[in-house]
């Protein structure tokens, strides 16, 4: 983990820890969490893992919500976890349309690099999840190890082997934030055990 004590994990959100909508999702009321996910979200924080957002918000550029939509949002969002006994430590997120060229935007890497600053690591191998290209790309440039999930826009991508070639080399692939969080899970403990032998 780069060299760090620190276990952390990256997310998308849309269409990784709650159903994506085409048309956005713009209120509270519209966000519902993906069968599982904040389960996962909790066995994550149970074996010791930080989870952090990164989301484009384009909807707040795009002028479809504001502020206090989206707040409500995450006030939702955190209050589901903690009825499952999970945390988010905290939501970054690029609040600009695709036209205003920020560093933010996924697939640039701002948002991970806000993300590496704000807890002083080195994002190399931490691991990042989400359902879109520009989740893994902007992931993939910022050192980050990543995993396309089949859920939300990822379900596009069900069947698909080998990916198309413009998502990273090392990308993998898990059926859900469920199966991801497994995957996690399982290989720390084998890493704990070759440690043992």
């Amino acid at each position: 983990m780069g060299g760090t004590a620190m276990k952390l994990v990256i997310l998308d959100r849309n269409g990784t820890i709650n159903v994506h909508r085409e048309d956005f999702v713009k209120s509270d009321i519209e966000w519902t969490p993906l069968p599982g996910a904040l389960e996962a979200v909790a066995r994550l924080n149970h074996a010791g893992w930080h989870v952090v957002i990164a989301s484009n918000q384009s909807g707040l550029g795009r002028g479809l919500f504001d502020m206090a939509s989206l707040n409500a949002m995450h006030a939702k969002m955190h209050k589901m976890l903690a009825a499952v006994g999970g945390k988010i430590d905290a939501v970054f997120y690029c609040p600009h349309s695709p036209d205003e060229d920020c560093d933010c935007r996924k697939p640039k890497s701002g948002l991970f690099l806000q993300i590496g600053d704000r807890y002083g690591i080195d994002l190399k191998g931490v691991p990042t999840a989400g359902d879109s290209l520009r989740d893994l790309q902007a992931g993939a440039a910022a050192g980050c190890e990543p995993h396309l999930l089949l859920t939300g826009m990822g379900a596009a991508c069900r069947g698909v082997d080998p990916l198309p070639p413009e998502y990273p080399a090392n990308t993998m692939v898990h059926e859900s934030l469920a199966a991801f969080v497994d995957f996690l899970l399982v290989r720390e403990a084998q890493a704990a055990l070759q440690v043992a032998v």
